[in-house]
């Protein structure tokens, strides 16, 4: 599954006309995250969180390379991210997405409820794309999505996504809002050279039919694509408990560091570059990496530079096929 290389910049979110680049910011550890639960991610997974100074610059390195997508949750630190997001974003033009919904939710808190409150903490009077974060049981999509579209119709969302929808859910809540005279916008789900799923659940293949924007979260495999970590330095926290960092998936992580190192010393960049640039190549895909300071923001803006070629792509893709096969 190869694309050639495209626009390094821009894409159009969906059907929505919102112009995008082509690699945005991923603001789950925004924020003082001091104050968040012991057990939440943004707290625990990725190291001590960084000032506000260090995200602000952040943001503005990011920004002068021209990325103007950013991407958090009300769920982010008990709406930590989106306070932090709100302070920092305030006059400044790029594309804000959050999520819904906040900590704990029931049946009583309803989406209007706390989309009220997400404009409060992100000092908004419009969000760009508002995403429902996983699916509900206790809540049909049809419902939901109904009561995106109505909240677009008060002029408080310009776009409707979701996020860890199956192939199935998205399709019923694509119908729903064509049925309101709406698009889907975006499907933002796990998507890197190490997870593979969505080319072989149906994801991929029906964001490309519905014209819906897959949005890649952990598009670096929670780090292991950087080539900071091996069987000798594993990270800190629960991640050194994740897949990537266990067994036998060492030796595969070893090897895959192997071919990026070499694919990005060739464009004079490295490893998580060229994981993120393989990721910008593929249709209808927009990576979210995060950013906790200017070096990291530097970084990853680094994918917009370059482009991969064929054999680059084929490459990559020969060498980390084998890891999506799985039974459906």
């Amino acid at each position: 599954m190869t694309e050639g290389p495209q626009d390094p910049t821009s894409i159009t979110l969906g059907r929505t006309g919102i112009q995008i680049s082509k690699l945005g910011i991923g603001a789950m550890v925004w924020g003082d995250m001091s104050t968040a639960p012991w057990w939440s991610p943004a707290r625990s997974a990725y190291g001590p969180t960084s000032t506000a100074d260090e995200q602000r610059a952040a943001l503005e390195v990011s920004l002068a390379a021209g990325v103007n997508f950013l991407d958090t949750a009300a769920m982010y630190g008990k709406g930590v991210s989106e306070r932090r997001v709100g302070e920092l974003t305030r006059g400044k033009d790029l594309v804000v997405a959050t999520k819904f919904p906040f900590g704990n939710f029931s049946r009583e808190r309803s989406l209007p409820v706390a989309l009220d409150e997400s404009l409060h903490r992100l000092q908004r009077t419009r969000i760009d794309l508002y995403q429902i974060h996983y699916p509900f049981p206790w809540m049909s999509i049809r419902k939901l999505m109904n009561l995106m579209a109505d909240a677009v119709g008060a002029g408080k969302i310009r776009a409707t996504g979701v996020s860890n929808y199956s192939a199935k859910q998205m399709r019923t809540a694509h119908a729903e809002l064509a049925r309101r005279g709406l698009p889907l916008a975006s499907n933002q789900v796990q998507y890197s050279l190490l997870h593979r799923d969505p080319e072989i659940n149906g994801v991929l293949d029906a964001c490309r039919e519905l014209d819906v924007t897959l949005i890649a979260y952990m598009p670096l495999a929670s780090g292991a694509l950087t080539g900071k970590y091996s069987a000798t330095a594993r990270p800190a926290g629960w991640r050194r408990y994740m897949r990537y960092f266990r067994g036998k998936n060492l030796a595969v992580l070893k090897d895959l560091l192997e071919l990026l190192h070499e694919i990005g010393r060739r464009h004079g960049t490295g490893p998580s570059q060229v994981a993120l640039r393989w990721l910008m190549q593929q249709e209808g895909v927009l990576p979210i990496a995060g950013a906790k300071n200017a070096g990291q923001a530097r970084q990853n803006a680094e994918a917009l530079t370059f482009s991969l070629d064929d054999d680059e792509l084929d490459a990559l893709d020969r060498a980390t096929a084998p890891q999506s096969k799985r039974r459906r």
